[in-house]
């Protein structure tokens, strides 16, 4: 009995070990390969407030929301801060800085993204065009570059001219930030100067500066007749030049575009005629939109650069309101992305600034709230926090809370035979803070500072985003969140 029950399992255990060899053969079963899973598209979008140090950062808060309140950049999880020097300067400015995070390269002053060896070399003043010469450098590789070798959308939107030096770092190569219709042309596909690492050229170019695309017969500065708006227009692009065309373009019929909506810089955001200009946030938007239908990602630069102008010179009610704007840029952005990817698992976006400026808030003031039509707020003058009486200076004078190292508006000897300051004249929309060291407005303008600035960061690759680091490490981290 025994034996007939082993031999029968024995038996069962043959037939068993069969059939599952028999299933496992190749020529029995059709081997079937699982679908290839959709490769999701990276997308890397850099915010640069050009001159946007820690000091413009507080005002602007308090500005906008008060001393407790939060702005969009101070909500961003991870944080750090950035080195900003130069390759010869302990100051730099913004050509090498945006430099320095596109190429990873530290460079000259006034450089735009060449190597280190460069030097900058002023051009000519008539046709804006530059002297580099062979022998003077050799383009250092961008991050837009890059991205454009790898498939992706690639755009820039600024509030300068599209050929100023902090764009212009993203996509050009020129041994001075002044050779504006040399950068123009690098632009222009096909055409003479044209960067030909941007393939079939760039996709979204939104920003002011129309004068280096346009002859000077046609009221621009081009001294070689070219009219590139025409040649973009040849090469499939829609040429945007006002407000109207700007709305009329469509992202999802659209091909490629460049919106020139002024002939030098776009208005400051506290005189920006809305009827004639789109918001900074209005073209991050319009760029996001077109960028997101290349399948294989997208790379977008968005500066909101005058900031750096207003603080140049010396208006801080200007520099705080394009700050707030700025901010405003980076909420609308975030909102648009997580529409299509709502953990930002394949977005990164980075915020930061290229440099600082003098920009102080003098102590101890009392706290007061954000700026309204009837509360100067941080633009105001200074009152003691304890009793609240406006505060005095040794010659017995009131004076503002923010105040700048150097600039044009200083009062010469003692300021007790100056004006009587007070809210209504210094809260005022032109109102130039006063300076410590005076600097000859006609022979220049307040200069920026060396102090480090802010980054943050939020989204894929985020993490990475964090303590102290060099302007050239950024360029790293960026490529390795993105593949690139």
């Amino acid at each position: 009995m025994k034996r007939t029950l082993i031999a029968s399992l024995l038996a069962s255990s043959a037939l068993l070990v069969a059939c599952n060899s028999s299933n496992d053969s190749p020529s029995k079963v059709p081997a079937t390969t699982p679908p290839a899973a959709e490769k999701s598209p990276k997308n890397v979008i850099f915010f640069l407030g050009d001159g946007m140090g820690i000091n413009t950062l507080t005002a602007s808060r308090i500005y906008s929301v008060g001393e407790e309140g939060d702005l969009t950049i101070d909500t961003l999880p991870e944080t750090g801060f950035v080195k900003t020097y130069s390759n010869d300067s302990q100051v730099t400015d913004s050509a090498p800085s945006m430099a320095a995070y596109m190429t990873g390269v530290k460079m000259n002053n006034e450089v735009i993204s060449m190597s280190a060896d460069t030097k900058a070399l002023e051009p000519d003043g008539k046709t804006l065009t530059g002297k580099c010469g062979a022998a003077n450098g050799t383009p250092a590789t961008t991050f837009l570059e890059l991205a454009k070798a790898a498939g992706w959308g690639t755009g820039i939107v600024t509030t300068t001219r599209v050929t100023h030096a902090t764009p212009a770092a993203t996509y050009a190569h020129v041994c001075h930030r002044d050779a504006e219709s040399d950068i123009a042309a690098q632009l222009v596909p096909g055409g003479n100067g044209f960067n030909s690492k941007l393939g079939d050229g760039m996709d979204v170019v939104l920003g002011g500066g129309k004068q280096f695309f346009l002859p000077t017969d046609a009221g621009g500065k081009r001294a070689d007749k070219r009219d590139l708006t025409s040649e973009l227009k040849a090469k499939g692009y829609t040429v945007a030049l006002s407000r109207a065309e700007f709305d009329a373009i469509d992202p999802s019929k659209q091909g490629k575009v460049v919106g020139l909506f002024t002939g030098s810089h776009m208005s400051y955001d506290l005189d920006r005629d809305a009827a004639k200009e789109p918001s900074l946030a209005e073209m991050t938007v319009k760029a996001i939109n077109m960028l997101q239908k290349n399948k294989s990602g997208y790379f977008l630069m968005v500066e909101g650069g005058r900031i750096d102008h207003a603080l140049h010179d010396t208006v801080a009610k200007k520099a705080l309101q394009d700050t707030v704007a700025f901010d405003h840029a980076i909420k609308v952005a975030i909102d648009e992305v997580k529409k299509t990817d709502p953990e930002l698992k394949n977005t990164l976006i980075v915020v930061t600034a290229d440099h600082d400026h003098t920009l102080v808030l003098n102590g101890y003031a009392k706290r007061t709230g954000k700026t309204t039509s009837t509360n100067p707020g941080v633009l105001g003058l200074l009152r003691d926090y304890g009793d609240g009486s406006v505060a005095k200076d040794d010659d017995g004078k009131p004076f503002t809370i923010i105040g700048f190292g150097n600039g044009h508006n200083r009062v010469a000897g003692n300021r007790n035979t100056a004006v009587e300051l007070t809210d209504d004249i210094v809260s005022a929309n032109a109102y130039a803070q006063e300076a410590v060291i005076r600097i000859n407005k006609d022979q220049g303008s307040e200069t920026h500072g060396g102090t480090d600035v802010f980054i943050g960061a939020t989204g894929m690759g985020a993490d990475q985003f964090t303590g102290f680091m060099d302007n050239t490490k950024v360029f790293g981290l960026l490529r390795a969140a993105a593949g690139l």
